[in-house]
């Protein structure tokens, strides 16, 4: 997979034109429906429907219904979804629900998005992240947290509004932001590993953004927490969508106080500073390029090397 530092993050980007201003619109449905060009994602359970190609490596393709297939013309208002418009083309989620019977086509089968990542074309992800996420709000959002009663869809299945006159709460899509942030002492690179990992696997550190805290507070207490190191700069990198299930990963890069010992603590099984020569070597095993985590630290690296390390770990 080819990494550049000024592309858009995998799952983000300029593919999906969401033309917002076409929510507000009582007759979008209909006007879908008329639209022979229109094509329609099919999501169950948040799994999205695919089907593979014989390339090599092997590729992982959206399987895009028509207006006339019988599932799109059976399915009911609440659950489509307009995700905006995709190669030109309006496109629209079919949410569907448990009950309702479905036989994919031949080729085709129902998969979950964070084994697909690495078989998908950069275009492809974003709509399937979007359709993975708002999948997973409606199933989420079915019952008002207010009073109970249930929601029904409004503004191209965007806004979910409680049944109940009285109450009427409005919810809508909500993103949990999360900062992840590589910190480095000038040569070395701070990388943590998780306990469920494969063993050698380490990554950049990351966590939860908490009710009263900015996000450089966040970084500054998540790295304190994880490691036992103390930050004294941070500096926003960038930032990639991750519907695994709604975060909003937040990337930094932050340098330590001189001296800062490791001390591991909260959700690592490890920490450890690893220099350049041992990055480069394959020491350790990095996160694979789609993630921010490992942009962050080939920003780093590549800022130092006539060898990108994508290349390096190609």
């Amino acid at each position: 997979m080819d990494f550049e530092l000024d592309a858009p993050t995998f799952f983000s980007g300029p593919y999906l034109d969401r033309r917002s201003e076409v929510r507000e619109v009582d007759s979008w449905l209909d006007e879908a429906r008329a639209d022979p060009s229109a094509r329609y994602v099919v999501s169950r359970r948040a799994a999205l429907l695919m089907r593979g190609t014989a390339a090599s490596p092997p590729e992982s393709r959206i399987t895009f219904l028509a207006g006339d297939d019988p599932l799109v013309r059976a399915a009911e208002a609440h659950e489509l979804v307009l995700l905006g418009w995709f190669e030109g083309s309006p496109c629209i989620l079919v949410d569907l629900e448990d009950e309702r019977s479905f036989e994919p086509p031949s080729d085709s089968h129902f998969e979950e998005l964070r084994p697909l990542a690495s078989r998908v074309s950069s275009a492809e992800a974003q709509l399937l992240a979007t359709a993975r996420a708002l999948s997973i709000w409606r199933a989420r959002h079915r019952f008002c947290g207010i009073c109970g009663s249930r929601t029904r869809p409004e503004r191209a299945g965007h806004l979910l509004r409680c049944s109940n006159r009285e109450c009427a709460h409005q919810i809508f899509p909500r993103i949990d932001p999360a900062i992840i942030v590589l910190v480095t002492d000038g040569e070395r690179a701070l990388l943590g590993r998780q306990p469920s990992w494969p063993e050698g696997r380490y990554s950049t550190i990351a966590g939860f953004v908490e009710p009263g805290e900015s996000l450089e507070d966040a970084v500054a207490r998540e790295v304190l927490e994880e490691t036992g190191v103390r930050v004294r700069r941070v500096d926003y990198h960038s930032s990639q969508p991750w519907p695994f299930p709604s975060s909003l990963m937040l990337g930094f890069q932050a340098v330590a106080e001189p001296g800062s010992a490791i001390r591991v603590g909260g959700e690592l099984a490890d920490a450890r500073w690893f220099s350049r020569e041992q990055i480069a070597s394959g020491t350790p095993i990095l996160p694979p390029p789609h993630a921010i985590s490992f942009r962050l630290i080939a920003a780093w690296f590549d800022a130092r090397s006539t060898v990108p390390l994508a290349t390096l770990r190609s």
